[in-house]
């Protein structure tokens, strides 16, 4: 009668079942809170990871887009196509933000114009080229479907643009000059000059580019075999 008494008497009291259950929602709070703090965590991490990856495309575009300048005239005398000053450059290239180096030439607009987020930001409009126009005559198609605005870069502080002169008695080119209009020739290169409007934001910072022109031919003069 007694085990049967202290087998009846065996069990949990309320105090020991309020601790236990005090003790699992602790553990379940912190585990909630360690979850959360990692999914904060990775979602910074994603957007810089994005952000870095946009720089670096930016970059490689313009290096692709500037890189394959076509040396043609723009109709209005022995100038070439390719004109721009220290706020927009105009050109045509053999790559395209939509189909790369496989599609038609387009013509290449960028410039930059204020940001509504603040800042500047830098655009870039392309169309497909019509080929040597009259002077005065439009470059791209009328009603092109395929030309539309991008967004390139967003919230610098500054974006300016320059061009390298060619002297022959200076391999490594000329001075930078503020404009490049009405020339016969190309550029040796194309610096695109921008700075983040937050420097302290961390992740890749948007740079100064220098692209190099790989056309080095006059433009107007036949080449034939002799």
């Amino acid at each position: 009668m007694r085990s049967e008494r202290r087998r009846n008497e065996r069990g949990v009291t309320l105090i020991e079942l309020m601790i236990a259950v005090t003790l699992v929602a602790a553990l379940m709070t912190g585990l909630l809170l360690v979850m959360r703090t990692a999914l904060i965590t990775y979602d910074k991490i994603n957007h810089r990871l994005e952000d870095n990856r946009r720089v670096v495309s930016l970059q490689q575009t313009l290096e692709r887009q500037i890189g394959g300048v076509m040396p043609v005239l723009s109709g209005c005398g022995p100038g070439a196509v390719l004109t721009g000053d220290a706020g927009s450059v105009r050109f045509v290239s053999t790559d395209s933000l939509a189909e790369g180096s496989r599609g038609y030439p387009r013509l290449v607009e960028y410039h930059a114009e204020a940001d509504p987020g603040g800042g500047v930001r830098l655009m870039m409009t392309e169309s497909y080229y019509t080929g040597v126009p009259s002077c005065g005559g439009p470059l791209a198609l009328p009603g092109d479907s395929s030309q539309h605005a991008v967004e390139m870069a967003g919230k610098l502080a500054m974006c300016r643009l320059s061009y390298q002169d060619v002297t022959p008695d200076q391999p490594l080119g000329g001075a930078w000059l503020p404009a490049w209009t009405n020339r016969p020739f190309l550029p040796r290169a194309v610096r695109i000059e921008m700075a983040p409007l937050n420097p302290g934001a961390g992740g890749l910072p948007t740079l100064t580019l220098n692209v190099a022109v790989r056309v080095t031919r006059p433009i107007g003069v036949l080449y034939v075999d002799e």
